[in-house]
C-alpha cells in the first residue's frame, strides 16, 4: 500500500469510521454477526463503561491514500489484571483489517508503541477489558455462523499475525451438541444422587429474586469466585455488575437460567443460556433503530432460532465434581425441547480446562471454532 496512515481516534467522524468499518469489511460474509454500534461506542465512554475505572483504552484507525478506512484496532491496559497476574501486558482488541499484511503490521505496531510508552513489555490479544468481552482470534471453522458473544474474522487474520511474529498463548474451543429428546441416563442418575447426597436443588429465579432479593449480585459474585483462577480473569467490580445487570437482564428468559442452591440456600451454581440471536443481529446490521430491535425481540419472544447459546456455566469451587452440571442438563434439556431448540453451542472454553470440557461426554460433543490469544514480547 503506497500510503497508509494509522492515527489515534480523536474525532466523532473517526469514531464513526471505527464503529462502521466491520460492516463494510464483512458486507458479503454470511458468517459474520455484527456487534451493536451503540455497544462499541459505550466501550470507549468512561461515563458508561465501568471497566475504564481500572483500565486505559485507545482506539486507532487506519486510512489508505484515498482516505478510505482499511483497518482498526484498540490498545487496552487492564491495570487490575496486570497486578493480579504479575504482568505488564498491553492488550489489543477490536482488530479488523483488509487482506494486507502492511495494514495489519501498522495497526499492531501502533498498539505496541502505545504500550511501550506506558511501561508494558508484552502484547497479547485479541482480548477485551474483561473476560466476558469478546476474545480470541478465530483460527479454524471459518464457514460457520458466529454468535453475539464471539469474534468472527477472515482466514487471513491469523496468517498475517503469525507472519508478524505473534505466537500462540492460549486457545479456546466451543462445544456443539444435539439436544436429545430425553435426559441421558447418566445425567438423570447423577442429578438424583446430587440431590440426595448433597442436598442440592435446582431453582428458577424470578424477577423479584433479582430486583428485591439481590440474586443478580449473587450470580456475579459466584462468577468471580468460580472463574478467578482462569486465564486473564479479573474480578468484576460492583459498578461493572450493575452495568451488566442493566444491559443484559432484560434479554434473559429466566426459564433458561437455572441456578443451584445447597441446603443452606447458598448459591453454588449458575447456567446462563438463551436463544441464539445471530440471525436477528445480522438482520439489524448492528443498529437497534429504526427497526433493528424488531428481529431481536422476535427471536427472543416469538420465533426462536433452532440453536441455543450456552453462554457460561459456573460452579463454586467446593462444589465442583458433585454433580452440579448434571443438575443443569437435567433441567435444561426438557426446556430446550419445549422451546424447539435442536442443537446448542457453548461459549469459548479454555482448551486446558479439561474438567469443564469433559462434562459434555454423554451428549457426544463436537469441538468447533477454535480461537487463539496471541502474544509477542516487546523489545
Amino acid at each position: 500500500m503506497e500510503k497508509l496512515i494509522v492515527k489515534e481516534v480523536q474525532t466523532g467522524r473517526e469514531m464513526d469510521d471505527f464503529v462502521r468499518f466491520p460492516h463494510r469489511l464483512y458486507a458479503d460474509c454470511p458468517y459474520y454477526v455484527p456487534d451493536l454500534d451503540m455497544d462499541i461506542r459505550e466501550t470507549f465512554d468512561k461515563r458508561k463503561n465501568p471497566g475504564l475505572d481500572f483500565s486505559d483504552i485507545q482506539p486507532f484507525i487506519a486510512y489508505d491514500s484515498h482516505g478510505d478506512t482499511v483497518g482498526r484496532i484498540a490498545g487496552i491496559i487492564n491495570h487490575r489484571a496486570n497486578e493480579k497476574w504479575h504482568t505488564r501486558n498491553v492488550r489489543f482488541g477490536f482488530i479488523e483489517f483488509v487482506d494486507d499484511i502492511e495494514v495489519a503490521g501498522a495497526l499492531l505496531r501502533a498498539v505496541e508503541q502505545w504500550g511501550r510508552t506506558r511501561g508494558m513489555n508484552a502484547i497479547q490479544g485479541p482480548m477485551g477489558i474483561f473476560d466476558f468481552d469478546k476474545e480470541g482470534m478465530l483460527v479454524d471453522d471459518f464457514e460457520q455462523v458466529s454468535s453475539m458473544i464471539t469474534i468472527y474474522n477472515y482466514p487471513y487474520y491469523p496468517r498475517h499475525l503469525e507472519a508478524l511474529g505473534y505466537e500462540k498463548e492460549v486457545d479456546w474451543v466451543q462445544i456443539r451438541v444435539q439436544v436429545p429428546e430425553e435426559i441421558p441416563p447418566k445425567y438423570a442418575r447423577v442429578a438424583e444422587l446430587s440431590k440426595e447426597m448433597f442436598g442440592l436443588q435446582v431453582r428458577k429465579l424470578t424477577s423479584a429474586d433479582i430486583s428485591e432479593r439481590n440474586y443478580g449480585k449473587k450470580v456475579f459474585d459466584l462468577l468471580n469466585v468460580s472463574y478467578s483462577p482462569l486465564f486473564g480473569y479479573t474480578e468484576l467490580s460492583d459498578r461493572q455488575i450493575d452495568g451488566y445487570l442493566k444491559r443484559y437482564l432484560p434479554l434473559l428468559d429466566l426459564q433458561l437460567l437455572p441456578v443451584i442452591e445447597n441446603e443452606k440456600g447458598e448459591l453454588v451454581g449458575v447456567a446462563i443460556t438463551m436463544p441464539s440471536l445471530s440471525n436477528a443481529l445480522r438482520k439489524g446490521g448492528g443498529r437497534l433503530f429504526p427497526w433493528g430491535w424488531y428481529p431481536l425481540l422476535r427471536a427472543l419472544k416469538w420465533k426462536r432460532e433452532e440453536k441455543a447459546e450456552l453462554f457460561l456455566i459456573a460452579v463454586r469451587p467446593d462444589y465442583q465434581g458433585l454433580g452440579v452440571n448434571a443438575l443443569f442438563f437435567a433441567d435444561l434439556i426438557p426446556v430446550y425441547n419445549k422451546y424447539g431448540f435442536t442443537w446448542a453451542e457453548t461459549g469459548p472454553q479454555l482448551e486446558t480446562n479439561v474438567k469443564e470440557l469433559s462434562q459434555w461426554k454423554p451428549l457426544h460433543p463436537e469441538i468447533v471454532k477454535r480461537r487463539r490469544c496471541y502474544r509477542k514480547v516487546l523489545e
